[in-house]
């Protein structure tokens, strides 16, 4: 009886480890996006938990790797790092997907960085691969139409 009562609680402390414990890499679907000539894997957040954790606790990233952020409502919604191990660039973009502005922003910090204009997306990818790439304010990030609404 009182091994079964220890097992039983051991279990639950276990449990309760898993489910209090940060997200790390959430299995969340991945879609194809391009910008330019290149192609870009990008993790789906478009639920309110999803875009909460974003790329939390995460110590590395692949290179064509990021993270696509897709809003409800068009806005001038703003990214933060709070939590976030690895330096970052976000892209703004608009409802057609055209990048309206690029920040690059900086590990573990609460610094906010903001979109220029209303947008609806936000690609976020490892610090200065859009500026390595050439990639620019203007230019068109292909695939955003087939994106599912946020939520």
């Amino acid at each position: 009886m009182v091994r079964r009562a220890a097992r039983r609680l051991a279990g639950l402390l276990i449990a309760g480890a898993i489910f209090n414990a940060p997200v790390v890499g959430a299995e969340l679907p991945v879609v194809e996006l391009g910008a330019g000539m290149y192609r870009v894997e990008a993790e789906l957040a478009h639920t309110d938990k999803a875009r909460q954790i974003g790329l939390m606790h995460r110590t590395s990233m692949p290179a064509h790797r990021g993270m696509i952020f897709v809003f409800p409502q068009d806005a001038r919604h703003c990214m933060w790092m709070k939590n976030t191990l690895i330096p970052l660039s976000v892209a703004f973009l608009d409802a057609e997907g055209r990048i309206l502005n690029i920040e690059r922003m900086l590990p573990r910090t609460q610094d906010s960085h903001c979109a220029a204009d209303r947008a609806r997306y936000a690609l976020e990818m490892n610090a200065d691969w859009f500026s390595s790439r050439k990639i620019a304010v203007g230019e068109r990030i292909r695939g955003v139409e087939r994106l599912p609404a946020g939520r």
